[in-house]
């Protein structure tokens, strides 16, 4: 049974403790600056915010409950409304009154009474498609939610029934000029297993195309990308198996041994059509953006040298390198008619970071504009003991011309730290950058949060709003803006 207390770690002290408040406030404070009178929409974000102690006595910070924030905007005045996802895992453990599910992705140390049960936590992104919104863990089916009361719908939900994979991505992708829905989901078949499935989605919300393949080998499989032509898939040894599991390791580990591949197959090809490009290891999470040009493919995404999951260790046991761990943003590009299956990598700008967005009517597109968090080590933190669950302080906002190479940057300050922001585009403008951005402060000092608001081509001058937020918001992973489409009350 589990312990009636958090354990006070990394994990679950501090700004990474659980917060557990679900709440509606219709009118949030506005502390400096104005928010646009013409903003009609909602920023939904998610964060992994346990019900209870984990069973095990400690766990990876992101292994729990998914809880959804939405910031309603509406008349120059912004409402929060958060409530926890109703997965099946969770309504099972409220009835229980404590933790049931075990180590992340590791079913092998369950309570025997949840056997067979989907263990997805819905904490992972959050994101509005056909009038619903999906909370989303890659390990499991989308979980459907009202968009504007947040009350869970369908807890597996499957698309009617057509989606036949066990699995389905926690970073879909939406091309705003046809609406389809791009989405894939790896082990597909099963724990561990190479499978993928993918899927296209119409602006209807139904499921018109689906393709299976096998993967160069089995890996955390976060994210992946789509331009005019293709969908784009890269396999980075963050591997796990069965063994690492009976073990009692983490289910994912890097393996510097092994190569990274690209896959690129045609929108709606089948397997037979899918080509893997290979490159020496290095290590690629979130993607910024992709784009084609006839049969070149550009593919740009924060790149390392080594693993930077300090979480998911090395297979073969040597020390994190946070040198090795320095992403920049980089673009890989293949060329479809070459007999070469060659990754050629080149820089796009000298920032270290991650969490790469765009303007997302520009998906699939060359776009010029991009944002990202960067880990600004020449700023000085004031944070004496300070832990960290996760390795990456994020403390700077910064957006990269595409083009120029160019910077424009904002630092949060010595006691604070960023989460993902999110591109808001300005109403009746349909010039790519021309809009918001939206982010969560990490008020590290007094374990507090803040909600703020800068014009998305102009950062240095910092946020054209600061907005409070009473209460604490756990770190959360990722999240996006929606237009208003039907009101909560």
């Amino acid at each position: 049974m589990s312990s009636l207390q958090f354990p006070a770690t990394a994990n679950f002290t501090g700004i990474f403790a659980p917060s557990g408040v679900e709440a509606d406030v219709a009118r949030l404070e506005v502390l400096s600056g104005a928010v646009p009178v013409d903003l009609d929409g909602a920023f939904f974000r998610v964060a992994p915010d346990p019900q209870f102690p984990p069973l095990a006595g400690d766990d990876i910070w992101f292994n729990g409950d998914g809880m959804v924030s939405r910031f309603g905007f509406r008349d120059g005045t912004v409402s929060l409304r958060q409530r926890w996802v109703r997965t099946e895992k969770f309504v099972a453990e409220r009835k229980a009154g404590r933790a049931l599910f075990g180590a992340y992705r590791n079913p092998l140390t369950d309570d025997s009474s949840v056997d067979g049960m989907v263990r997805s936590t819905a904490n992972t992104n959050v994101i509005v498609h056909a009038g619903k919104l999906l909370a989303l863990k890659e390990d499991s089916p989308p979980v459907w939610m009202d968009p504007a009361t947040l009350t869970t719908i369908d807890p597996v939900y499957r698309f009617g029934g057509r989606m036949t994979s066990e699995t389905f991505t926690a970073h879909p992708k939406i091309d705003a000029r046809t609406g389809e829905m791009l989405a894939f989901g790896y082990a597909a078949r099963g724990l561990c297993t190479r499978d993928m499935a993918y899927y296209v989605i119409g602006a209807d919300g139904e499921i018109d195309h689906e393709a299976w393949f096998e993967l160069p080998y089995y890996c955390m499989m976060h994210d992946f990308a789509f331009t005019d032509d293709y969908v784009v898939f890269h396999v980075v040894p963050i591997v796990g198996s069965w063994d690492r599991l009976r073990a009692n390791l983490p289910h994912f580990g890097f393996d510097r041994q092994r190569e990274v591949y690209l896959g690129v197959m045609p929108r709606r090809g089948q397997a037979q059509d899918l080509r893997w490009f290979r490159a020496p290891t290095c290590f690629a999470s979130h993607v910024m953006n992709a784009h084609n040009v006839g049969s070149i493919v550009n593919f740009d995404v924060p790149t390392a040298a080594g693993n930077m999951f300090p979480f998911f260790p090395d297979t073969e046991g040597a020390p994190f390198d946070p040198v090795a761990a320095a992403a920049r943003m980089m673009r890989w590009t293949v060329d479809m008619s070459a007999n070469d299956d060659g990754i050629r990598m080149a820089p796009l700008a000298d920032l270290v970071g991650e969490f790469p967005r765009i303007d997302d009517r520009f998906a699939g597109r060359a776009n010029r504009h991009g944002w990202q968090l960067v880990q600004d080590g020449s700023r000085p933190v004031d944070l004496p003991g300070m832990r960290s669950a996760t390795g990456l302080m994020m403390n700077t906002l910064a957006r990269i011309d595409c083009i120029s190479g160019e910077t424009d940057t904002w630092w949060v300050g010595p006691t604070s730290s960023l989460q993902e922001p999110a591109f808001i585009p300005r109403p009746g403008s349909t010039d790519e950058g021309d809009g918001y951005l939206v982010v969560i402060e990490n008020r590290l000092a007094e374990n507090a949060s803040r909600l703020l608001l800068f014009d998305a081509l102009d950062l240095a001058p910092g946020p054209i709003a600061t907005i409070a937020i009473p209460f604490r918001i756990r770190p959360g992973l990722h999240g996006n803006w929606a237009q208003t489409t039907n009101r909560a009350a």
